[in-house]
């Protein structure tokens, strides 16, 4: 795992606006996600100010070409130009991009290099843009994506318990720690093995798999969110009371 910290960048690098805050009277905090090296905190002076091609440049969802000094946790963004056009997310996509961001901001250790995770977050954002109105299979894609890089290293193909390879009519029942052992009770902690094999393969291609796959992984995250609920998920659940 390449990681650069204590190093100042040299090279452009891609990258996304993960989040933005005011700093001061002109310039902006802004958590980027980059391909060479990962998540990181730069400030970006006077890009509040109204001459400043910073100020509409740096939104979530533009793909980016960035380069920043400093050897410290806060850099310095030196340079920033648009790499393609933003991708245009709108209603349920939009707000499920704002909960993509929230999960590396929360999950990813700073400064410390996730080039494949980097094309799973671009895909995901791809996906989100060209099917606006169904985004739960790409969401999922790069959710188990994510718990990958993080290490979970959870077995879907085989019984925790005894070895054997999971079957499609089996019911699992998942340990935290341990896996997916072969169980007869029915609660929100069982799984059919053809699910399970599912999740290994990343299909979602199934209405059932697609939310068992949900209700996992927010088994599988709430260990590492921990209490403080997700911002991204309150704003949508307000977006939907809105046009309600």
């Amino acid at each position: 795992m390449k990681q650069n910290k204590g190093k100042a960048i040299e090279n452009w690098q891609r990258g996304f606006v993960l989040h933005r805050r005011d700093y001061r009277e002109t310039s902006l905090l802004v958590e980027l996600f980059t391909e060479d090296s990962g998540r990181l905190t730069v400030l970006a002076k006077g890009a509040r100010a109204k001459r400043s091609p910073l100020k509409s440049l740096l939104q979530p969802f533009t793909p980016l070409l960035l380069r920043w000094s400093g050897r410290g946790e806060l850099k310095v963004l030196t340079k920033a130009e648009p790499a393609a056009i933003a991708l245009p997310l709108q209603g349920a996509a939009l707000y499920s991009g704002f909960y993509v961001n929230e999960l590396v901001m929360r999950l990813l250790a700073a400064e410390t290099a996730h080039p494949q995770l980097f094309q799973d977050y671009l895909q995901c954002l791809t996906e989100l843009a060209s099917a606006p109105h169904s985004p739960e299979a790409a969401l999922r894609r790069f959710e188990f994506q994510l718990l990958h890089i993080m290490g979970y290293g959870i077995d879907f193909c085989h019984c925790a318990g005894s070895g054997l390879p999971v079957d499609d009519d089996m019911t699992y029942r998942y340990r935290e720690e341990k896996g997916f052992i072969a169980s007869l009770i029915r609660d929100n902690l069982t799984f059919f093995g053809r699910e399970l094999l599912a999740f290994h393969r990343r299909d979602f291609t199934d209405e059932a798999v697609l939310h068992a796959a949900k209700r996992f992984i927010r088994i599988a995250l709430k260990p590492y969110l921990g209490a403080k609920p997700l911002k991204s998920r309150e704003l949508f659940s307000q977006h939907i009371l809105y046009r309600k």
